[in-house]
């Protein structure tokens, strides 16, 4: 048995920025408006480049960088997101889970060809401007680290010859 872990990094930043292709290029940060103190909760990697950091007030962002565009979350299009994710994952297999938003898990009792059924969901999720990656493991765990590190779809056997050698702050990832 393996499971799978198909992971949309950014998820929030790229539910905002979905149909804006042009603000790829651009820095961008991602803020929370629902929160008593707005800071940049999310950002691309220009703006990261920028010197723009994940905790900084949208004025202190925008002093590294002139250029940033501040987005706020866009519910309605994360809920979309996550619908179109679950919908990519169950054509892989019918026992599929929402672990978070732009996470899920996928339980596989035929393992043959798993990469290859994953890099085709990845490149439809692509051709849906949504960007992801997908990690495939004995256990759901290591699936969903696999999934983190993948560039965009990385298999491995055993768990405990891919974790012995990750250094610790891996294991502390956010799921997003």
């Amino acid at each position: 048995m393996m499971f799978a872990t198909i992971y949309l990094p950014n998820f929030y930043l790229q539910a905002a920025m979905r149909h804006e292709p042009k603000l790829h290029a651009q820095p961008v940060g991602l803020i929370e408006k629902r929160e008593s103190k707005v800071v940049i909760t999310q950002l691309n990697d220009v703006a990261d480049e920028a010197g723009v950091r994940k905790g900084m007030a949208p004025s202190q962002a925008l002093a590294r960088s002139l250029r940033l565009v501040i987005k706020a979350r866009a519910r309605i299009q994360e809920k979309l997101i996550d619908e179109i994710l679950l919908q990519h994952a169950f054509t892989l297999a019918p026992f599929v889970e929402a672990t978070a938003p732009g996470v899920c898990t996928i339980q596989f009792t035929d393992d043959r060809n798993l990469a290859a059924k994953l890099a085709r969901v990845i490149e439809r999720l692509g051709k849906c401007e949504i960007t992801a990656q997908a990690g495939i493991a004995p256990l759901p765990d290591a699936s969903f680290l696999a999934a983190h590190l993948a560039r965009p779809v990385l298999q491995i056997d055993d768990a405990k010859d891919f974790l012995a050698p990750l250094p610790i702050e891996t294991l502390a990832i956010e799921v997003n």
